[in-house]
């Protein structure tokens, strides 16, 4: 039997994510001494992976699977009358079924935010207020008021209502009438099954799956299931292992140095299993996209990255006996970056600002880069850090006012802003940066009024800008009137913990895979996966 994550309740405030296992043996890896579990352990820890979010979204929406080579599908239909059936391919489809009366659909709206992190940050601050809540992706990561507690018209307005009171404006009603719904209907041979839920196992542990005439191949089984929006998410139930097959290659390259491809397994390991409460909403742990981990299945797989991955197979990274927040980006511009710097919610030890260099080349404590002149200075440096000659560690974009318009206020519109029918952005400056030079506060001022962006709102609200380590530099005319900016900065990415392009450089120079996560991750240790590692907790 497969062993599946707990969640064990401490305190209001504190859950601890564990995994138990029973037989721990010893051996020395990548020059350290390691806690190592048996190999048919770390197989043992099964992931619900959601790799087709929103099917049913689209009425057009369309699923083909197929089984592997030569071996059968075996496909369990969860309906009124339960049903199995065996066959090499099956066609999911979507039909929109009229409802015989208008349904409405209905919640509070909380907070909105670009990240979860920020987004489960703002999910406590509202329960610390008495209101139970549930953090959802729709699209944005939102907080809603939770469903089956505010389950009325009344008790919902009343909630809003309440929140106007006390000063709260960004809380707000969605109310969507309904007219029909998606169904999913199930082709087999000339057969069809009406589906609300059905598993697909295969005797191979391989299944083709074609979306948008993209064909992939993943590992383990799959299931078809309702979600929080009122469509279906496939998801694939994975080992960690065979999962880590489908990241790898696409988080870091298979060109990429081997001790380099070694760190970021270990990191992709450590982040999948701390990150497993994301879309408890929907009833599974991770997406297969930016917003977690990519993930494209085994089609991408390669010896390279297979060795890698086999190499530290269930090696994590901790900090005080507790799985770190294994946060990591293309390219740090440089200098990594704090938690803060990004997220709202507690710091992290382990994540610091810190100069990306094997060179003393900049001195953080004596020249701070929250100083907007010593920030320019920095970042118009190129030569000595470990992602130079690198594309992106270096930008300059440029952005008419008229494209800025409209990319503002596409984003007002997303996050229901007062201000969002502005018609044009008369100024924009950086108005507070952090240590690492990343913006904390960004002033954007329309003819309607001003608006401050915090953090990696910018990038949501802005497509220049490749990271939030970027300073201004406005555009004008022969008659010196504002035509636009030019975004001049470093890095690709939110720059917090470790720099895949850095540690190309450091795998190049001998570094093995324990010192370069010990750069990135100052104070951490690389232990095995064991029954007394603290996968996640709620900080009080």
């Amino acid at each position: 039997m497969q062993q599946q994550p707990q969640i064990e309740k401490q305190s209001k405030h504190q859950t601890l994510i564990r995994l138990s296992f029973a037989i721990i043996a010893k051996i020395c890896l990548l020059g350290i001494q390691f806690t190592q579990t048996p190999a048919a352990l770390a197989e043992d820890v099964e992931l619900s992976v959601g790799i087709v979010q929103r099917f049913g979204a689209e009425a057009k929406d369309l699923l083909i699977i197929e089984s592997y080579r030569n071996s059968l599908l075996n496909i369990s239909f969860n309906n009124p009358n339960p049903t199995t059936i065996k066959t090499n391919k099956i066609v999911l489809e979507i039909l929109m079924q009229p409802l015989e009366v208008e349904a409405i659909d209905e919640k509070v709206i909380l907070s909105d935010r670009s990240t979860f992190e920020t987004a489960e940050d703002s999910a406590k601050n509202w329960q610390e207020l008495g209101i139970q809540v549930e953090v959802t992706q729709p699209g944005r990561w939102q907080v809603w008021a939770k469903r089956d507690v505010y389950n009325t018209p009344i008790l919902r307005r009343w909630l809003l209502d309440s929140l106007k009171k006390q000063g709260y404006t960004q809380p707000y009603l969605q109310t969507t009438i309904l007219k029909e719904k998606p169904v999913v209907s199930a082709i087999v041979d000339a057969d069809t099954y009406p589906v609300r839920e059905l598993t697909i196992q295969s005797d191979s542990d391989r299944i083709f799956v074609t979306v948008d005439n993209k064909r992939f191949l993943y590992g383990g089984s799959l299931k078809l299931q309702p979600n929080a929006y009122g469509n279906f998410t496939l998801v694939n139930l994975v080992p960690l292992e065979t999962y880590l097959r489908g990241v790898v290659p696409y988080e870091i390259g298979a060109s990429a140095p081997q001790n380099a491809i070694e760190a970021q397994s270990i990191i992709a390991r450590t982040y999948a299993l701390r990150n497993l409460r994301r879309f408890a909403v929907d009833n599974y742990q991770l997406c297969a996209t930016v917003h977690c981990q990519v993930y494209k299945g085994l089609v991408g797989a390669t010896p390279r990255t297979d060795r890698a991955i086999a190499i530290t197979k269930g090696l994590v990274l901790t900090y005080q006996n507790q799985l770190i927040d294994a946060l990591y980006s293309s390219t740090s511009g440089g200098v990594t970056a704090p938690f803060g710097d990004t997220w709202n919610g507690d710091s992290r030890s382990y994540l610091k600002a810190k100069i990306d260099s094997t060179k003393n080349i900049w001195n953080l404590s004596q020249y701070s880069l929250e100083s907007e002149s010593n920030f320019r200075r920095f970042i118009n440096l190129k030569a000595g850090f470990n992602e130079t000659g690198f594309s992106l560690f270096r930008w300059n974009k440029a952005s008419s006012i008229a494209d800025l318009n409209d990319d503002f206020r596409k984003y007002l519109e997303t996050i229901k802003h007062p201000l969002a029918e502005f018609e044009t952005i008369e100024s924009m400056a950086v108005s507070k940066r952090s240590k690492s030079g990343r913006i904390l506060n960004f002033t954007v001022t329309t003819n309607l009024g001003k608006i401050v962006l915090h953090k990696n709102e910018v990038r949501s609200a802005f497509s220049p800008p490749r990271s939030t380590l970027f300073y201004l530099d406005p555009v004008r005319d022969d008659k010196g009137i504002l035509t636009g900016y030019k975004f001049i900065g470093g890095g690709f990415g939110h720059g917090v913990g470790l720099s895949q392009r850095g540690s190309y450089k450091l795998a190049r120079l001998g570094w093995p895979a324990a010192r370069i996560l010990k750069f990135y991750y100052p104070g951490t240790t690389i232990e095995t996966i064991n029954d007394s590692l603290v996968f996640w907790q709620e900080s009080n």
